[in-house]
């Protein structure tokens, strides 16, 4: 239960939150071209009602949950510096690859996704977790 009796259910970006496999027409999904995602990059993208965010960093391709784990910003609106973005609201951070938070006021990590380039589209897969970073 959030402040003011609001649940976790009532938020826009609450699906992202629990632990179930997402049901969807097709997977991996089209988000967008591969080029209007220039390197040092993110935009946010409404995938099955889930609100994701993509990356290029560096030419490689990462997605996670788009909603801060600390207060519900959206990550797309915040500071990408290499491989860790920066909430926009209160300066928490997470490392993309991983998910992991870095920066406090976050502790909760984001939910990593599977991304692929495939002729030409950048395709993101919400049943499946990214691969570890080597």
């Amino acid at each position: 239960m959030l402040e003011g009796g609001l649940r976790y259910a009532d938020l826009p970006y609450s699906r992202s939150r629990y632990p179930f496999s997402y049901t969807m027409a097709e997977n991996p999904v089209p988000v967008c071209a591969a080029a209007d995602l220039p390197p040092g990059t993110v935009k946010s993208f409404d995938i099955a009602d889930v609100l994701v965010a993509v990356y290029n960093i560096d030419g490689t391709f990462y997605a996670t949950e788009a909603c801060c784990t600390h207060s519900f910003a959206n990550l797309a609106d915040g500071i990408l510096e290499g491989d860790v973005i920066e909430c926009s609201l209160h300066f928490g951070a997470f490392h993309v690859p991983t998910g992991k938070a870095v920066q406090a006021p976050c502790f909760t990590d984001l939910k990593t996704f599977r991304t692929e380039v495939k002729n030409g589209q950048v395709l993101v897969d919400l049943n499946n977790p990214a691969s570890p970073s080597p």
